[in-house]
């Protein structure tokens, strides 16, 4: 099976931690030139820092904020002329504030679907030209299993994952016959910073122990446990790799067995 990513150029977003970091270290040790987004630089330094070094000193970093999408075209389109063309592109980007879908402002909604939705089509945009000619493309969102199956209150991420989803499946129609995949990963409950907060969230609206919201939430995953951000990386690694040549417009959930339907 060939996974070597020798020679290929990746784009790495939300990438100085949780799965986004791990894809990120994942890719490199399979040879891929690696350029790490997200918006704090001192994070990205000392990322880049971590990441394999393939004896060629090419990775490199891109800081920015997806708050605002226009920022980030300029800087991806500057960046894509001055370096050339990407041949990965791991859309991830944390998701939005938990809460009920019913009390969710319409803001709400607007900054979520520019952090997520918009900002994957300028990143998209910026590379469709150069997977094309050279006939070696794989678009990865990572997203949720909410696409799925709507998670308990998570209302506004429940929304703005299914429209990503969707995009993401109309791309994969639109751009296969040039030789560029668009799959999504969708993990389950994940030892990442985010699901500690979500963890201490809703045990403090419920007045209960974390520990109590943890055993719960481990009581829904048949394998009793969370997932490590390696696994989920190793998932985006596959999709990433000349190996997953013939995957296209799927949902690939890496949740330990948790989402009941098919």
């Amino acid at each position: 099976m060939n996974l070597d990513l020798k020679n290929k150029r990746a784009l790495v977003c939300g990438s100085t931690q949780g799965i986004g970091k791990a894809a990120a270290m994942e890719l490199a040790a399979l040879g891929a030139h690696v350029t790490l987004v997200a918006r704090n630089e001192q994070s990205l330094k000392q990322t880049k820092a971590e990441l394999k070094d393939n004896g060629s000193q090419l990775h490199s970093y891109l800081c920015v904020d997806f708050s605002n999408p226009t920022k980030l075209k300029e800087l991806v389109d500057q960046f894509i002329q001055r370096t050339g063309p990407v041949n990965i592109l791991v859309n991830n980007t944390g998701g939005p504030p938990a809460g009920p879908v019913s009390s969710a402002k319409v803001e709400d909604f607007v900054s979520a679907f520019n952090n997520h939705l918009i900002c994957n089509h300028i990143l998209v945009q910026a590379c469709l030209e150069g997977m094309k000619n050279s006939g070696y493309g794989r678009i990865i969102n990572v997203i949720s299993t909410s696409v799925k199956q709507p998670l308990p209150n998570l209302g506004v991420s429940n929304t703005i994952r299914a429209a990503v989803g969707n995009w993401a499946k109309t791309l994969a129609n639109e751009v296969g016959e040039f030789g560029i995949t668009v799959n999504n990963i969708l993990p389950g409950a994940t030892a990442t910073q985010r699901l500690e907060g979500i963890i201490q969230n809703k045990a403090l609206k419920s007045n209960v122990h974390s520990e109590d919201v943890k055993r719960e939430m481990l009581h829904e995953i048949p394998m009793r446990r969370f997932a490590e951000a390696s696994e989920i990386a190793n998932a985006i690694a596959f999709l990433a790799s000349p190996a997953a040549s013939y995957v296209n417009g799927i949902n690939l959930p890496v949740d330990g067995g948790r989402t009941s339907s098919l």
